[in-house]
């Protein structure tokens, strides 16, 4: 049976086929139906879903804007759309539903292996950049002037600050982080173990890869703990880790055992329709321990290249931008726009717009990636209201594998600085955003707010793309442009 037909699925089509267009329309429609109904129309009613996407997906948040309800209303009806939609192929190649699958035995149990470092808890927070270790001032420094320069939110300086004044909240003390997504290069994983915390790391059964990461926890100061299937002769590379796509149940399981209070970290990534089959895998097991757990907290990496509100400081930020921009950007912008009808070298927003509507999409990532992400954003806003921690924050556009392998975000990336985004290296994106979620699980989530779009850019590290001038797809060719050669080498 193939990897892609077997696990969490995309339900069959009348013509036979998996079609992740059907589902991505119908879980948009759905969606926006209570909300905006004419919105859900036009996503139905959507031909060219790979391009078009683009425009329903901005659609969900300008709806949710109406009022903390409208916003809650779509992130559940998403949730519910995705969930009953998808199905599962078990083992014998029967088709289940999803829910069935998700609560059922595990076929298979796992044991829990005991990784112990040997090295000594850091007992300060410090930053790799540029080749160094920012620690104290040169760390404040640097966080003084991200602020400055619109790199980030002014509230997550403020959270690495807290951190840094209270170094004991590395450790986590009696907490167990579960990362799922293990070896993912924005995951927290080497900083928690070099910080002492006690990690359950969660990823594919690949001998290298935990090889890999048991040399990591060994040479850390903190604790791993493995998933493996019994058999005490085998290696533990050979035996550890589990498919989330088709162990939720297993995985669910060992969880479900972990000493508390557990965080439930989702850093999980694969390319095309697996990353959504993945991500659905992933909220069943968020649900499923929901259910057998009342300390469960959640953490998420939102993506920068989606769509997010964003506060009056950060358009009025950028409205400085664009009223400031050098006389060379001037006299070069006006024929861009006339040629491209407006579309290249955009302001980013409408003036005094509070909040302003941030569109970051990139489709060259597809309409499978933001179905992705927006599952997770719409979990953790659901969740929060329920009253559980949750630790969801704006990650900043990074050099990750997954990320220069596709040569047109490449070269975007190389060139994007030339419009005021700064693409962070991975070893400083992982670390930054582990401090905040150590930030986040010693405030509860951070500050409560009025409506969810406030949760989501508090503590925001967007890279500059929401303080930028320009509207960053408007942008993102002439960056593109711009870094072809730089990406190239």
């Amino acid at each position: 049976m193939s990897p892609d037909q077997h696990g969490v699925v995309f339900p069959l089509s009348g013509d036979g086929r998996r079609s992740t267009t059907a589902v991505g329309r119908a879980v948009v429609a759905d969606a926006l139906r209570a909300s905006d109904p004419t919105g859900a129309l036009q996503a139905e009613q959507e031909t060219n879903w790979r391009s078009g996407y683009l425009l329903h997906f901005r659609r969900l948040v300008e709806a949710g804007l109406a009022s903390k309800d409208a916003s809650l209303g779509i992130a559940t009806a998403g949730l519910a759309a995705l969930r009953s939609r998808m199905a599962v192929v078990d083992g014998s190649g029967d088709e289940r539903r999803l829910e069935e699958w998700a609560a059922s035995d595990p076929q298979q149990c796992l044991e829990t292996v005991a990784v112990t470092g040997t090295g000594t808890p850091e007992r300060e927070l410090s930053l790799p950049f540029h080749g160094q270790r920012l620690r104290g001032d040169a760390l404040r420094t640097r966080l003084d002037a991200w602020v400055t320069e619109g790199v980030l939110e002014p509230s997550a300086a403020d959270a690495v600050r807290a951190v840094m004044a209270n170094p004991e909240w590395l450790r986590l003390d009696g907490r167990t982080v579960a990362v799922l997504g293990a070896a993912a290069e924005m995951g927290p994983l080497q900083a928690l173990l070099r910080w002492g915390a006690r990690v359950a790391a969660v990823d594919l059964p690949r001998p290298e890869l935990w090889d890999r990461l048991t040399h990591t926890a060994a040479a850390g100061a903190g604790t791993l703990l493995v998933p493996a299937r019994p058999g005490g002769s085998e290696e533990l590379e050979r035996r550890a880790g589990a498919d989330l796509v088709a162990d939720v149940p297993a995985v669910a399981g060992w969880l479900g055992d972990m000493p508390g209070p557990l965080v439930l970290g989702n850093y999980v990534y694969a390319d095309g329709a697996t990353n959504v089959r993945l991500s659905v895998a992933v909220d069943a097991l968020t649900t499923r321990l929901q259910d057998v757990r009342d300390d469960l907290a959640l953490a998420f990496l939102a993506t920068p290249t989606d769509v997010f509100a964003v506060p009056r400081e950060a358009v009025e930020q950028a409205t400085r931008n664009y009223e400031q921009r050098s006389g060379t950007a001037r006299l070069l912008g006006r024929p861009l726009r006339a040629a491209s009808a407006g579309r290249l070298l955009r302001r980013a927003y409408v003036r005094d717009a509070d909040p302003g509507i941030n569109d970051s999409l990139v489709p060259q990532q597809g309409p499978n990636y933001a179905l992705a992400k927006r599952l997770q954003r719409w979990r953790g806003a659901v969740a929060r209201d329920a009253g559980a921690t949750v630790s969801l924050n704006v990650a900043p556009p990074t050099r990750t594998r997954s990320v220069v392998k596709n040569r047109a975000l490449a070269a975007a990336y190389a060139g994007a600085h030339r419009f005021g985004v700064e693409v962070f290296e991975p070893a400083t994106a992982n670390v930054l955003m582990a401090a905040l979620l150590v930030h986040d699980l010693h405030t509860g989530g951070g500050p409560a707010h009025a409506h969810p779009w406030q949760d989501e850019a508090y503590g925001a590290v967007h890279g500059g793309l929401w303080r930028s001038a320009y509207a960053p797809r408007s942008a993102l060719g002439l960056a593109a442009l711009l870094g072809y050669g730089a990406s190239r080498s």
